[in-house]
């Protein structure tokens, strides 16, 4: 059994850019998820729910540390795990990691956090959990009987249109994420390519952080840097944009260097760069 209060490092796996939706109050940490709602304190190290569903959210039953063995063989990887020990990968509602990487594209993590939260004031449900009020994520059909005009009245500007599809096309089971986790890691991704507002690097976020893909390596214009600064030997990094293409390329060839793990890697050097770099979570 995982040392829970030691291998899973709550503050530092929810400031990581994986997840939007928290609020923090001293030791407790809430976090939306889906139609839930979880809280987690780290000292002492507990995690209830408002729906009292088990819930392994920050993947409690993976073996951690021998992932952490496999992916420091990397002496950057291994450097930045030394900063950040019991930073995790979770495991996120699919609809709500979707839709939030979708409203993720062109803005920061601020602006995200605040179209979440007007999302979730319009469409979801409020409930009451350890005598505070949270609203709950938005079904797909929520979402999918919406109004372009709702939409944006989220502040989702241009990703109105991409949201309204996207929950049109999950709603009517056209995309079914059960099937997604089992599918392996191409197919799975070229059925996610088929939902509006979503391209290579947004996939890659929804299947690392929900889709149970652990191999995916979302890149984005930070791990494109980190790729240039310390690995300029190993991966041929030119541009600061990607092709599709040579996306899928340097996939291949980040598998091949990181491992089936490679997800976890992504994780410590994407945390460790911004840091270093002072940028904010908040």
């Amino acid at each position: 059994m995982p040392d829970l209060h030691t291998d899973i490092n709550i503050h530092e796996t929810i400031n990581s850019g994986q997840i939007f939706l928290w609020e923090n109050y001293g030791n407790e940490w809430f976090v939306i998820d889906g139609h839930d709602v979880i809280m987690a304190k780290q000292k002492p190290f507990e995690i209830i729910t408002f729906s009292k569903k088990m819930k392994n959210f920050f993947r409690e039953d993976d073996n951690y540390r021998k992932i952490l063995k496999n992916i420091t063989k990397d002496k950057i990887v291994k450097k930045a795990s030394k900063y950040y020990p019991g930073l995790r990968v979770t495991r996120q509602d699919p609809f709500q990691c979707c839709i939030s990487f979708i409203v993720s594209a062109n803005s920061n993590i601020p602006n995200i956090r605040m179209r979440l939260q007007k999302l979730c004031i319009k469409f979801g449900t409020k409930v009451r959990f350890q005598k505070r009020e949270f609203f709950l994520f938005p079904t797909p059909k929520m979402l999918a009987n919406a109004t372009l005009q709702d939409l944006q009245e989220c502040k989702l500007g241009y990703r109105s249109k991409y949201v309204l599809d996207a929950s049109r096309l999950i709603a009517s089971r056209e995309i079914d994420f059960d099937e997604l986790k089992k599918a392996e890691y191409g197919k799975c991704k070229e059925l996610l390519l088929k939902l509006p507002g979503i391209g290579d690097k947004v996939a890659d976020c929804v299947m690392l952080f929900s889709l149970e893909k652990l191999e995916a390596f979302p890149l984005d214009t930070w791990i494109v840097k980190i790729l240039q600064k310390y690995y300029s030997e190993n991966f041929r990094m030119d541009k600061k944009t990607i092709s599709k293409r040579a996306y899928e390329n340097i996939h291949q060839d980040v598998l091949n260097h990181f491992g089936k793990y490679a997800g976890y890697s992504q994780q410590f050097l994407y945390k460790m760069e911004r840091d270093l770099n002072e940028k904010k979570w908040l």
